[in-house]
């Protein structure tokens, strides 16, 4: 029997390489459990089986996870075998005529690609709910919660047991976001890690990077360490590796100082149960020799998210604009919100542009700072768990609000998208559960460039307190 919640990627391949399943039995397995569990869910979409089949046909590259099903999201990620609706009506079936650098990487790891998971439109959304796909992105834990965005199909495919991990994003949080609602583990590396090109040069001002859903520290390790460096190009690189991801996992890190926040990093709380699950995290840490202190990062936030709100606008526009080629923005064509950031970022300055990215960069500086008396910083990864379906909905035009206003997803995701305009590393865990059964993230971030050491931590923490054996209800037993 083939059980994607049992087993993790790397002992899949094993299974693989040793002969005792083979690549066509894990697609089986893999569609099979779209059929049974996908209806409920709506996380698979653009399935590509006679692709699939095809590629084990001819021989799969002998990578790490040679034979392993596998899902790119539906942003993205450009392959010539696997068509794009990128979340929006506007972009429906978009086909390329290359493919990008992240995907031969995940390509040549041996890895059964056999579709696209759900995605919000331009990626700028805590929730998946992108009228293209239907309806709602669903959670496995509980069907009325959001999986969380911009990843949301792959947290929910993977949390379900669809696939053992899943191609994924983040600009704002949306590898950690779906992470956290989801159970699972999510790696948001240092900027540059990953390729961006050929189709992009950076995205969101070197804010978005891609990374991936698992339910193993391990198998992130091994697919990072297989797709990061620059491609041809790229206009920067992040600092290297010391020696490698995997490397980084094989031993516990040395005894770190953690600063531990159980606040917004502008000190207004967070739900309860959140706020304990935090403090139990930095017991863990304690436990395991760590030396764990308060802290709270002295840095502008709000500044930030501003600028992350304008440079975000500015790119949906500019993206907008291009796909439409002269046809009306029409409401059947494009969600309220993205009509919204376009209409904002058509109010902004001309110079406002550069202005946001000198913010964003002098932000940055800023959290440099933050690490000078810590190695570590420990938080919640969202403010509260799993939002209900249709909070954020993407009907709405007020743009800004939907993302900074009271109730808006910085609020509901007050620490993620910190570290995308920082550049530096950080990771959810799912070390807590709520009252009513959601899975609770708990955010770990590093020093610029201090992926090994991070990804090390997160090694240490999973061994301390395992998660693999939880199971979301809709798959319970």
């Amino acid at each position: 029997m083939i059980d994607f919640l049992a087993e993790d990627a790397t002992a899949l391949a094993a299974r693989v390489a040793c002969g005792e399943v083979t690549p066509l039995d894990l697609l089986e397995a893999a569609l099979a459990k779209v059929a049974a569990v996908n209806p409920a869910l709506n996380a698979v979409v653009l399935v590509q089986e006679d692709t699939a089949r095809r590629n084990i046909a001819a021989g799969l590259p002998r990578g790490p996870f040679r034979g392993v099903p596998f899902l790119l999201k539906d942003l993205g990620c450009e392959a010539v075998d696997f068509p794009s609706h990128n979340g929006s009506r506007l972009l429906a079936n978009t086909r390329y005529k290359g493919d990008s650098a992240i995907y031969d990487r995940i390509r040549a790891t041996g890895v059964v690609t056999f579709g696209r998971t759900t995605s919000p439109e331009g990626g700028i959304g805590a929730a998946t709910e992108a009228a293209v796909y239907g309806g709602p992105t669903r959670n496995p834990w509980n069907l009325d919660r959001t999986s969380g965005g911009s990843s949301g199909g792959a947290g929910a495919a993977v949390a379900a047991g669809i696939v053992p991990f899943a191609h994924g994003s983040d600009g704002g949080g949306s590898v950690r976001i779906p992470a956290a609602s989801c159970g699972l583990f999510g790696f948001k590396p240092t900027r540059a890690r990953l390729p961006d090109g050929p189709f992009a040069g950076e995205g969101w001002a070197g804010m978005s990077i891609d990374g991936f859903l698992t339910r193993s520290v391990r198998d992130t390790a091994h697919m990072l360490d297989a797709c990061s460096g620059p491609d041809l190009g790229a206009p920067y690189v992040a600092p290297p590796l010391i020696k490698s991801h995997a490397d980084a996992i094989s031993r516990p890190p040395r005894r770190l100082r953690v600063g531990l926040c159980d606040t917004t990093f502008t000190g207004e709380p967070i739900h309860p149960e959140v706020a304990e699950a935090v403090r139990a995290a930095g017991r863990l840490l304690e436990s395991l020799g760590h030396e764990v202190s308060p802290a709270r990062p002295k840095a502008d936030v709000p500044m930030m998210m501003r600028a992350w709100t304008d440079i975000v606008a500015v790119g949906t526009a500019l993206s907008i604009r291009a796909s439409l080629k002269g046809r009306p923005l029409t409401e059947d064509l494009v969600e309220g919100v993205s009509r919204g950031a376009l209409a904002h970022a058509e109010t902004l300055s001309p110079l406002r542009y550069l202005e946001a990215v000198g913010e964003i960069h002098a932000f940055g500086r800023q959290m440099a700072t933050a690490f000078a008396d810590c190695d570590i910083l420990l938080s919640a990864t969202l403010a509260e768990p799993a939002a209900k379906v249709g909070r954020f909905s993407p009907q709405t035009t007020d743009y800004v609000n939907y993302r900074i206003g009271p109730q808006g997803i910085f609020a509901y995701s007050p620490f993620c998208a910190v570290f995308n305009a920082s550049g530096q590393p950080a990771a959810s865990v799912p070390l807590g559960q709520s009252s009513d059964g959601l899975p609770i993230g708990i955010h770990l971030a590093a020093p610029y460039g201090n992926d090994e050491e991070l990804i090390a931590l997160c090694a240490e923490v999973e061994l301390a307190q395992p998660w693999a054996a939880r199971r979301p209800a809709i798959v319970a037993p």
